[in-house]
């Protein structure tokens, strides 16, 4: 039995709503109080983040509460406020001001992991080149010293040239 039921727009900001703070409601507890299928609900959310709303994972099992787009995407909001505005923001949202210096600071600390680790693919680059190089020098300076070497032997064997 399928139903195909017509939730209004004004309904469906309710019921998103309601996974926001202060109320942060679990999908199963939006299913069951409100009897939507879970799959709609699910829905909605996705169709909401795609089009930029920040909502909150309400799955119990999440230990993280807030994805990494939605991290990412507060902190960009937040990082020209001054301490009044941060404050208001974190209390409409539900977050701690600790909490989003913390996210600044990680993403700070990746963003400067990852410059590290240009440079430093840069030097291994550089490096590798560099020993590939210096086996090709090896190679004629052996191949060098061999041809010296066969020489003297065919000069001890045959005689000097100018002896003639």
């Amino acid at each position: 039995m399928t139903s195909n039921k017509r939730y209004t727009k004004e309904y469906k900001e309710k019921i998103l709503n309601s996974l926001m703070p202060p109320q942060s409601k679990t999908v199963s507890q939006i299913v069951k109080e409100e009897g939507i299928n879970r799959n709609t609900v699910y829905g909605w959310i996705r169709k909401a983040r795609n089009e930029g709303a920040s909502i909150p994972n309400s799955s119990p099992s999440h230990q993280k509460k807030w994805r990494k787009e939605d991290k990412f995407k507060m902190v960009m909001e937040t990082y020209s406020m001054n301490e009044a505005e941060l404050s208001a923001y974190c209390r409409k949202h539900g977050l701690y001001v600790s909490e989003i210096k913390e996210w600044v600071k990680k993403l700070e600390e990746s963003l400067d992991g990852k410059v590290e680790s240009a440079k430093l693919n840069a030097e291994k680059q550089r490096t590798l080149k560099l020993e590939k190089e210096l086996k090709r020098k090896e190679k004629a300076l052996a191949e060098a010293a061999a041809l010296l070497v066969l020489r003297k032997k065919a000069d001890a064997i045959w005689g000097d040239k100018e002896e003639d």
